[in-house]
């Protein structure tokens, strides 16, 4: 079972992952990146009963949530977050901003000319108009995906770190792991050994 809601949550993240690389949103691209590997460890964790893979796993998950509830109160706008920052997202390296603001459900690009003279040569300035969703609340509602997928694989993951938990308990009870109780078959011998001497 847990194997099949990070499954889920990774294919969701991959599908967030290809949006954030197409609108060059740098912090978003590394920070999934970051996920996608404590992912596939924590998965491993679970194949392998390795219950201190599996807590980094939900211990990332608080983290992850965490970020995603940044990601929302910034296209938000709440406090002092602005959506149109340059620096959180995109390190102030390119002024690009999430894909769907162009790419939206019924949104319409026009190109502005001439375009403004504060305006950088090598960007094209436009007006966006008729979508049916802002791109904001596109990206609220990723957030709200993953804070959900989040949510069910943080709970999995205590379920399995208590049974790799209670299995390691019961296995050492009859004494499987427990090396000051446990003793390997002694080799005992009821033969004296005598040194032979060869007569010339």
């Amino acid at each position: 079972m847990e194997r099949h809601g990070a499954l889920k949550g990774e294919i969701s993240i991959l599908e967030r992952q290809i949006f954030d690389f197409l609108g060059y949103q740098w912090a978003p691209i590394l920070t999934n990146f970051v996920h996608i590997i404590i992912v596939i460890l924590g998965l491993f964790g679970t194949v392998q009963f390795r219950p201190r893979y599996v807590t980094g796993y939900a211990v990332w998950l608080v983290l992850w949530m965490t970020w995603n509830v940044f990601i929302i109160c910034f296209y938000l706008e709440v406090g002092d977050l602005s959506k149109d920052s340059d620096l959180i997202m995109t390190f102030n390296i390119s002024m690009h901003r999430s894909w769907w603001m162009e790419n939206g459900p019924g949104c319409r690009v026009t190109p502005v000319t001439p375009p403004p003279s504060w305006a950088p040569e090598d960007h094209r300035y436009i007006s966006i108009a008729g979508c049916l969703l802002e791109y904001q609340y596109v990206e609220v509602a990723h957030s709200s995906l993953q804070i959900l997928l989040a949510l069910v694989g943080f709970i999995y993951a205590c379920y399995v770190v208590k049974l790799i938990s209670e299995e390691e308990d019961s296995f050492d009870f009859i004494g499987g792991f427990d090396s000051y109780g446990y003793q390997g078959p002694q080799k005992t011998s009821h033969l004296q050994l005598q040194p032979m001497y060869m007569a010339k």
